[in-house]
């Protein structure tokens, strides 16, 4: 039989996404709920305990109301909120991270990661895991992105005929450098303290550039850049979805933070000089940073190919 799946909160940006790339599968059954009946707690707990895998597209304080809806020990989860990130009993579900693939092909629980909390922990796990990096470094991280990520309401504001004329430039956001990414940023990462993080939304609705510069004596001993590189490559070798940019990309001495719009990869730019390094992670926030991210751990929870569905 195929498994059952239901998106509660599909009408929602990432909820809609990831009803994208499972509606022309035919490997999954797709629960839906009754639209006059979405906001019903009984039709939903109805649904949420038929199905053998949920995707939780809801703000924070719902996702976790919808967890406890379910009675049964069978229907098991994944959460594209922010609630249960760092939380005990949930897998993260970021499978390039070392163990992270086999821990979310057996868990019951898992947690989406954060668009920019990708981008970040794609560049600095594996610095501090092979020991480049001190878990107590002082990092800073900048980070472009797409409006889409700023939900319905930015959407609509960024889209409205009459939109006033400061949305037409980058801006700063979370000035108050307590961006909700930031728990699992220095959590997963291994470090003792997450970055100084400095996002900003752009007039474009998807993709997503994230930044972590650094000196070369920031680094745990010599790491000039194509050693560097070849620790990312070797971190990620074989992975259909991380990849390595080849030395000197880009060529034209630009990333742009909207190549990846519509796609569910990840590129990793190595660059710098002879003191400096500058580490960039380029993704889609709609995609690995969010509803193709959820498809892929989908897609290992199910037993199907890892990447299944997925635009790479």
């Amino acid at each position: 039989m195929k498994p059952k799946v239901y998106i509660d909160g599909k009408e929602g940006t990432t909820g809609l996404q990831i009803y994208d790339r499972l509606s022309a599968r035919e490997d999954v059954e797709l629960l839906l709920i009754d639209e006059a009946r979405r906001k019903d707690p009984e039709e939903r707990k109805k649904l949420l305990n038929a199905a053998d895998l949920v995707f939780l597209c809801l703000p924070d304080g719902a996702a976790v109301e919808a967890v406890g809806l379910i009675e049964n020990g069978r229907t098991r989860v994944i959460d594209c909120s922010t609630a249960h990130r760092t939380a005990a009993g949930w897998t993260y579900g970021f499978p390039e991270l070392t163990g992270q693939r086999e821990a979310i092909r057996e868990a019951a629980r898992v947690a989406n990661p954060g668009c920019y909390a990708t981008g970040f922990l794609a560049l600095v796990r594996p610095l501090v895991e092979r020991g480049a990096l001190s878990p107590g470094a002082r990092l800073s991280c900048h980070a472009l992105s797409g409006y889409t990520g700023a939900g319905k309401k930015g959407i609509a504001q960024y889209t409205a005929p009459d939109r006033e004329r400061e949305l037409e430039g980058p801006r700063h956001y979370a000035v108050t450098l307590a961006h909700k990414h930031l728990p699992e940023m220095g959590a997963v990462a291994g470090l003792e303290r997450p970055p100084l993080f400095m996002p900003m939304i752009c007039d474009y609705p998807q993709g997503m550039v994230v930044t972590v510069p650094l000196w070369s004596e920031d680094l745990e001993g010599p790491w000039p850049i194509e050693r560097l590189r070849e620790l990312y490559g070797d971190y990620y070798a074989g992975s259909p979805v991380v990849t390595l940019r080849p030395a000197g990309a880009p060529s034209c001495g630009f990333i742009g933070s909207n190549n990846l719009a519509g796609t569910d990869g990840l590129q990793i730019f190595v660059n710098g000089n002879g003191a400096q390094r500058m580490l960039s992670a380029r993704l889609d926030n709609l995609g690995k940073g969010a509803s193709g991210a959820a498809v892929q751990s989908m897609n290992l929870m199910l037993g199907f190919g890892e990447t299944e569905g997925l635009s790479l």
